[in-house]
């Protein structure tokens, strides 16, 4: 089931994947409280599935990138929640 679902993915237009990653971020940001940290949890869920279904292909300093950001959203899921 991975593999179809990557593969779905893969076929999907970068630019619009971004653009709605961004707006789902950008809702968590915007929700109050608990509700906004549980929309970036969800965020940061699926964005470290894709990671760990990528990471035998990511260059090392791309895999940096992405887990620093992972870990910044869910340092500010954690405030939110606080």
């Amino acid at each position: 089931m991975s593999e179809r679902v990557l593969t779905r993915l893969a076929r999907l237009n970068r630019t619009l994947v971004f653009l709605v990653a961004a707006a789902v971020m950008f809702a968590g940001l915007l929700l109050p409280g608990i509700v906004g940290a549980a929309v970036l949890l969800v965020l940061a869920a699926g964005l470290i599935w894709v990671l760990s279904k990528t990471w035998a292909v990511t260059t090392p300093p791309m895999r940096v990138t992405r887990v620093l950001i992972l870990t910044l959203v869910m340092v500010v899921a954690a405030y939110k929640a606080s």
